[in-house]
């Protein structure tokens, strides 16, 4: 019988991290569950550690720590930034996936990278915010780097690296979230349960604003760049609210290629874990007759300049992704907290990049330091 491969889960309790365990659920004869993390939601890992029965697991606090280790004396539980990063480096481990939300999941990204582990990453925010670095150690440690975005499973599922040269353009579609047909002189009135409503995916708070904003696809731009080592002029972006294309390639001799698939995180989940190999997986195939109709728009910029800014921060570089990440995530936080408006989010992302004038080199340390910067900039404006 061949081994089954060993899987560890940074933010098992989020969504990624459920529909990860859901994929391997249904392939137990091929994958194990090595690892798994979260921050508070330690009634949901409870369940977790009861079904598949990690060796290591990591919460957010001490106390957390503390309390689950009275329920589970012979399990070895980690705890903080510490213990996360400890997690992901754990020797046995075949495959890290990497699923936190926002910038918190550089270090322990890095961790697993160094440690020569192959990774699977959902967490985009470690390549907006440090892509040079996470890179260039992928390179260094000769491990692989796979993408869990739908979009980027796509461009990964397509890309023909021995043709890249030939290369024409990338397209990144975008479902256009719940405001793609408002008027914008009602985004004044959005509440966070609107925007919560996404038409296509389910997805974690953070990420769900992301798309009723556009910000994701500007970080997915972002992302794409390091990813498939792409300038920003080669990348654009569609709206198609089917959600069904994915991504597109298109080269020099006319064609194109394209992935499909209905609208479920667990086929480019199932792809990662399995890579270079495919599973079988329970996603519902896509039926063309059915769907009958695809459409293709081009984005309104002046609607969604969240999109448009992030396409001028790809261009400059630097710390400004690592800037824009902060800003938008405490951006987000304050939207949902309803201390600030829909409106809001974008302006004061703008304004905290527009009062950017330090100089933060491009190192881990300067990239947490622009991080830093960049929150407290949002908090001093809300």
């Amino acid at each position: 019988m061949a081994m089954r491969k060993k899987i560890s889960i940074l933010g098992s309790t989020g969504s990624v991290g459920v529909n990860t365990l859901e994929v391997i659920s249904s392939a137990l004869d091929q994958f194990e569950v090595h690892g798994l993390s979260c921050g508070t939601n330690v009634s949901l890992l409870e369940k977790q550690i009861e079904k598949f029965h990690p060796k290591v697991v990591s919460v957010g606090t001490k106390e957390l720590a503390h309390s689950l280790q009275q329920k589970f004396s012979r399990l070895e539980i980690l705890w903080g930034e510490e213990g996360l990063e400890s997690l992901a480096k754990e020797a046995s481990c075949d495959l890290v996936v990497s699923s936190l939300v926002g910038a918190r999941g550089i270090k322990p990204t890095l961790a697993a990278i160094q440690a020569k582990k192959n990774v699977a990453l959902a967490n985009k925010e470690v390549l907006v915010s440090a892509g040079a670095i996470i890179m260039s150690e992928v390179r260094k440690q000769g491990v692989c780097l796979l993408p869990i975005d739908s979009e980027h499973s796509a461009l990964f599922q397509v890309f023909e690296s021995h043709n890249k040269s030939a290369l024409e353009k990338v397209i990144l579609t975008a479902s256009g979230g719940p405001f793609l047909h408002r008027s914008k002189e009602t985004f004044l009135g959005i509440t966070p349960q609107e925007a919560l409503k996404h038409p296509r995916w389910e997805m974690g708070k953070r990420i769900t604003i992301d798309s009723a904003t556009l910000m994701n696809k500007g970080f997915e731009i972002i992302e794409a760049c390091w990813l498939f080592d792409l300038l920003p002029s080669q990348i654009e972006v569609v709206i198609h609210p089917e959600s069904i294309v994915h991504s597109l390639i298109g080269y020099r001799d006319g064609n194109m290629l394209a992935c499909l698939s209905v609208p479920d995180m667990k086929a480019p989940i199932g792809y990662a874990l399995s890579y270079p190999k495919r599973m079988s997986t329970e996603v519902v195939r896509l039926s063309l007759s059915k769907v009958k109709e695809l459409t293709f728009l081009e984005p309104d910029f002046e609607k969604f300049p969240l999109l448009s800014l992030s396409c001028e921060v790809a261009k400059k570089g630097a710390v400004y992704p690592a800037l824009m990440n902060a800003a938008d995530e405490i951006c987000v936080e304050a939207f949902l907290n309803g201390q600030i408006s829909f409106l809001q989010i974008s302006q004061i992302v703008e304004e905290t990049l527009s009062s950017y004038t330090e100089s933060f080199p491009i190192s881990l340390e300067g990239i947490l330091e622009a991080d830093s910067w960049a929150r407290k900039k949002v908090r001093e404006f809300i």
